[in-house]
């Protein structure tokens, strides 16, 4: 569904992504693993066109997706949820998910607002509330409920179980794993390995924006030192 091809990303002069590649099949949970700093938000921004790689391809069922404007790689059925959530603040729940409407899409799945509501049942106490009232874990919820109000084919997660408490680090597993076996194609950056192999069927672990592994959770727990290496604090 996602090939990334020799992507070169920079921030200003700071050569960020240096060739990386790898590829997403259809209905797969990946993890993008690595430390601070690793490149993992510039991936995600990279796939998005946030950040305009100045070299390399990233390819979505066939399509080359360098150089369009983000908000046509929305449309082509990629959903992004923000390391920074970004939500309406002064907007209720209801309404922010209002905001994330699209049309149905072929190939993906499809939400209505109470299908979201039954996904994540705080959203659904909260519905009347403003989003910044909300705690930073129902924030996070409801970011990945207006992204899937968008009926994406591919969901980029960033860092979702970062800041938030345990209990929602929970709901936020099980609400992945729903989500594939919906038939969502995710991907998600993460530092937290546990969470990270609970969801996830493969994992690619990058360092200063090149990749060094790609390969089952098994094959990672087979050598260890790469773990040591690039996991370790």
């Amino acid at each position: 569904m996602l090939e990334v091809e020799g992507i070169h990303s920079f921030y200003g002069k700071a050569h960020i992504l240096d060739g990386l590649s790898f590829e997403v099949g259809r209905g797969e949970v990946v993890a993008l693993l690595g430390r601070n700093g690793a490149g993992k938000s510039t991936t995600m921004k990279s796939v998005m066109q946030l950040v305009k790689p100045r070299q390399g391809r990233v390819t979505f069922q066939g399509k080359d997706m360098v150089g369009q404007p983000a908000f046509k790689v929305a449309k082509a059925g990629i959903g992004y949820v923000p390391e920074d959530r970004r939500i309406f603040s002064d907007l209720t729940v209801t309404e922010n998910l209002e905001v994330g409407r699209q049309p149905a899409r072929e190939g993906a799945p499809q939400w209505t607002v109470e299908q979201l509501f039954d996904l994540f049942p705080n959203l659904s106490e909260r519905r009347g509330n403003r989003g910044k009232h909300m705690s930073g874990g129902e924030q996070q919820m409801l970011t990945i409920a207006r992204t899937l109000m968008g009926n994406p084919m591919l969901l980029l997660l960033d860092e979702p179980s970062e800041g938030i408490a345990p209990v929602i680090v929970e709901q936020m597993a099980a609400t992945i794993l729903r989500l594939k076996a919906e038939g969502l194609t995710v991907m998600i950056s993460e530092q937290n390995l546990h969470f990270a192999r609970a969801v996830a069927d493969r994992a690619i672990i990058i360092e200063s924006g090149e990749k060094k592994f790609d390969g089952t959770f098994a094959d990672l727990e087979a050598h260890p030192e790469i773990r040591d290496a690039y996991l370790s604090v």
